[in-house]
């Protein structure tokens, strides 16, 4: 039968091997476990929301309206003026937010770090025109344009908040993109591919694009709350996802009017909400913090 290792004085040996390391890893990262927790659980919703909803979403109940939250175990978190079920509607709202979030940060992510990269290499007037319109739609608010997008769009839709969400988050991958080409350009080894005749599309890709990636990590972690927040904000309005569609932003749109009332519509979404976000840029600042070398060696 094995034995236990003792360290000297008798005592158990600490454990080693690759569990070991990892958890002295996780240690030295100083991982920010509340905004993990959050995140897991809103992956985890969004993925087996129909496995975890306790009841249909848009399933119409007229016995069961406007029930108190935490009155009964069937509805814990109330019922709306239809007999919907808030805990299930906020579940799946949770697929609705990540689905969004994914699609429309994954786009404007490709196209702003290539409109970066091919600013800050070429440089000159395309650099100029490009860091103009960069310019342009940072400047300009986010809202505002996301509504002006949804409008010319064609209104309310699922497709239409990704294309506005989209449109607005790739500028500040452009920008940080292009800040970072400027600097790596110059290094030895992009030098030496011109003399050696690489193609300048191959050294972007091959020898620029690597070195950008933490830095779009970064950006993207720190958009997601912001990503989420603007497509609650259209739905709010009413020209995000469609109205009785399972969207935080939706729910707090119908419960604002009976806010007094019926409290619970409004405050439940609206806390996810909050929650969802704050975590998002607590942990896009420890990604940031953590990925960065200098802030590294100084801690």
């Amino acid at each position: 039968m094995a034995t236990q290792d003792l360290a000297p004085g008798g005592a158990p040996a600490a454990p080693t091997g690759a569990v070991a390391r990892t958890f002295q890893k996780a240690r030295e990262a100083k991982l920010p476990w509340i905004p993990i927790v959050v995140l897991v659980l809103l992956l985890v919703s969004a993925i087996f929301a129909p496995l975890l909803a306790p009841h249909d979403p848009g399933q119409l109940n007229k016995r069961d309206r406007e029930v108190a939250p935490f009155t009964t175990s069937k509805f814990l978190l109330g019922t709306d003026k239809s007999g919907k079920d808030i805990l299930s509607r906020i579940i799946y709202g949770a697929r609705t937010s990540v689905f969004i979030s994914l699609v429309a940060l994954g786009t404007g992510a490709i196209v702003g770090t290539a409109i970066g990269i091919v600013s800050g290499y070429y440089g000159g007037r395309l650099d100029v025109g490009l860091m103009r319109l960069v310019d342009a739609v940072l400047g300009f608010p986010t809202v505002l344009l996301a509504l002006i997008i949804v409008s010319i769009a064609g209104g309310a839709g699922v497709g239409n908040v990704i294309i506005a969400v989209a449109a607005t988050v790739w500028a500040r991958f452009a920008r940080q993109a292009r800040g970072e080409v400027l600097s790596i350009k110059e290094r030895d080894f992009v030098t030496l591919a011109h003399i050696a005749g690489v193609s300048a599309p191959v050294i972007m890709w091959r020898h620029i694009f690597p070195n950008v990636i933490n830095t779009v990590q970064i950006v993207a972690s720190l958009l997601v709350g912001q990503t989420i927040l603007l497509e609650a904000s259209l739905s709010f309005l009413g020209v995000g996802v469609p109205p009785g569609d399972p969207a935080w932003g939706v729910m707090v749109s119908e419960g604002r009017d009976q806010i007094f009332e019926i409290w619970w519509l409004a405050l439940f979404p609206g806390l996810a909400i909050t929650i969802v976000v704050m975590s998002m840029n607590f942990f896009g600042d420890w990604l940031r913090d953590y990925l960065d070398p200098k802030l590294r060696r100084a801690g």
